[in-house]
């Protein structure tokens, strides 16, 4: 019995590290995260339906929508006013699901969520919104753009890492890794991935996601840092 319960101490205090090194880092994983996600969206949309507008009028309200996004105004950019002179992206989804604007519009909306869980300190509200982020997120079809789609697949990853499914996470961040495969965002989720497989002790698979790092994306500013983590996950 005394061997057991060492036994069993032994595995807890194993848990609650795993757990402590995520928790402890996760502001620091996932915040490059969403900046770049913010930048890139910003950047496309704004090309798309503000220097060249359309006639469309989902396309209109993207333009508004995009401009409370930048603006911080999340909550606004989800649901709309109460006048109605802006619906939201939520009823733009809804309405326009099968356009461009539509598909748009949910990715909009999962990263509105995202944001407006980032703020809440609620536990159980903070999750609702992760799982609405989520919800979108998967909803939205990333294989119109090169630059959003891998953004837009990292930040569903985001979510699952903060609803908990740290593998799910993982593996979604290695994949927008892959289809970005570029030097600036590759490198950066893929460290991403490697530190949150190293809080579930998977040293083997971060070991793989730093190595190509050094050796594919050598030129990132990850790159700069990386000899580093793999140093740590070899002892």
């Amino acid at each position: 019995m005394a061997i057991q319960k060492k036994q069993n101490e032994a595995l807890n205090n194993e848990v609650q590290q795993k757990e402590s090194f995520f928790d402890k880092n996760k502001k620091v994983l996932l915040y490059a995260l969403c900046a770049v996600i913010l930048l890139i969206v910003g950047f496309i949309l704004y090309n798309n339906f503000v220097s060249k507008p359309k006639q469309d009028k989902a396309n209109t309200t993207l333009a508004k929508a995009q401009e409370l996004f930048m603006n911080g105004e999340y909550d606004l950019a989800l649901n709309g006013d109460k006048g109605g002179a802006f619906p939201g992206m939520i009823k733009i989804a809804d309405e326009y699901g099968s356009t461009d604007a539509g598909n748009l519009a949910t990715l909009y909306a999962g990263l509105c969520y995202a944001q407006l869980a980032l703020r809440d300190s609620v536990e159980k509200t903070n999750k609702e919104k992760w799982t609405k982020a989520k919800d979108y997120l998967e909803k939205y079809d990333p294989a119109s753009d090169m630059m959003v789609g891998p953004a837009a697949i990292a930040s569903l990853g985001e979510a699952y890492a903060h609803l908990g499914d740290l593998e799910k996470a993982a593996s979604l961040l290695k994949d927008a890794a892959a289809k970005a495969d570029n030097m600036s965002l590759s490198a950066t989720y893929l460290v991403q991935a490697g530190e949150i497989l190293e809080s579930l002790d998977k040293k083997d698979e971060a070991l793989k996601c730093y190595q190509t790092v050094k050796d594919k994306y050598f030129n990132s500013m990850a790159a700069q840092s990386i000899d580093r983590y793999i140093e740590r996950v070899k002892k």
